[in-house]
């Protein structure tokens, strides 16, 4: 506990001396959004547990700054998907984290079994982690259908039985991964995922093994997947308030609560007075029609600015749409500029209300882009802001 508040206090200082410089760009995250996010999953499915997912540094939102959020959350775990995200947090929350990525058998001495729970694939991973002078708890991963991680039904009698020679290894967690749960027009893999899924955990029951936390559902499958045995959930995209149903989907609207987490902005560096006929960009793309104010920011497609959105998206400023103009290019993006916007002005890349046309939501509805991809390609190097 002393460890982690010397770690706060120190982190905290050196934020402060970070904040004195004004960047170009921030990320914002909504602390608010993040706590009825967590609410909402929890009013909709009661007895459960939440467990909030951070891996790829909190889908490109930040994994610092979320862990930092959640700390005054209830939650059963953190889970991340490398040992390296552990490590980054693990002295900045009180919460348990579960490493849901592998780990190699010559690693397991070296991790972190006080804090960290781990999702063990295979018998070698059980025998590195049980010859160990420790205690460390173990998730079991079943491979439903997914077909990526996990133990088929047939390997788990196996994998029992080794669990139970090692008197320091604690069952502690079962899941499994949903493959289709965000299909709009057919539920039936996830309901045969659920079926195996439940008939695993009669065998591991069987077995004698008692797991505290059972879970199969991540976002989306938190509104189909009906486990007999499931008593928690793993919320990912749907933390960062991204509704990873379509609008085609009959259950679209039971996520439609969730409220996004992240806004991002970046600030007018140059305004170009541009005449008729003045090219812009990269391969000459855009040609003025008539004199035409450019304002040039300093986050391209690096910063994660989809390149699809060249002469195409919309950014906006109070209210203002600004329409991008030219190819976007890798630290840079031009935008025809309205009003009375002028050097030092700052612009909203991505918002946070749902209704805008740069939200993210709205920019993979529209421009067809994967959501995910667009948090996820946010560079961690932009400076994260808890607002």
């Amino acid at each position: 506990m002393l460890r982690r508040l010397v770690y706060r206090y120190l982190r905290q200082q050196k934020k402060a001396r970070e904040q004195r410089y004004k960047t170009l760009n921030t990320v914002y995250l909504h602390q608010r959004a993040v706590r009825h996010n967590v609410a909402f999953l929890r009013r909709q499915h009661p007895g459960f547990d939440i467990i909030p997912v951070l891996k790829s540094n909190a889908y490109g939102h930040g994994l610092k700054e979320l862990a930092e959020i959640l700390d005054s959350v209830d939650c059963a775990f953190l889970a991340v998907d490398g040992y390296f995200e552990a490590a980054k947090i693990r002295h900045i929350t009180r919460h348990r984290l579960l490493v849901l990525g592998y780990i190699l058998p010559e690693n397991a001495a070296l991790v972190d079994t006080t804090r960290c729970s781990f999702v063990v694939q295979d018998r070698a991973g059980l025998e590195a982690f049980g010859s160990l002078a420790r205690p460390v708890h173990i998730h079991l991963e079943l491979n439903t259908g997914m077909n990526r991680l996990g133990l088929g039904e047939d390997e788990l009698g196996a994998y029992l039985a080794t669990l139970k020679r090692f008197s320091n290894l604690r069952l502690e967690g079962v899941m499994s991964h949903l493959a289709d749960a965000d299909n709009p027009a057919d539920d039936s893999f996830t309901n045969r995922q659920v079926e195996i899924f439940d008939r695993s955990l009669e065998k591991i029951q069987a077995a004698g093994f008692s797991p505290d936390s059972i879970h199969i559902a991540q976002t989306a499958g938190s509104t189909k997947a009906q486990s007999k045995y499931a008593n928690a959930l793993r919320l990912g995209i749907g933390l960062c308030g991204i509704n990873p149903l379509s609008a085609a989907d009959t259950h679209y609207d039971e996520l439609a609560g969730l409220q996004p987490v992240l806004s991002a902005a970046s600030t007018i560096i140059k305004v170009i007075d541009l005449k008729p006929g003045g090219v812009v960009g990269y391969n000459r793309t855009y040609i003025a029609k008539q004199a035409t104010r450019i304002g040039v920011l300093p986050f391209g497609y690096y910063e994660g600015l989809p390149r699809e959105l060249s002469n195409i998206g919309i950014l906006t400023s109070n209210g203002q749409k600004l329409p991008i103009v030219g190819r976007i290019s890798m630290n840079h993006v031009m935008v025809e500029l309205s009003g009375d916007l002028t050097i030092g002005d700052q612009v909203t890349i991505f918002s946070n209300d749902p209704k805008q046309p740069n939200s993210i939501a709205a920019l993979a509805a529209r421009h067809h882009l994967f959501a995910y991809s667009v948090a996820t390609g946010i560079a961690n190097s932009i400076r994260r802001e808890i607002v």
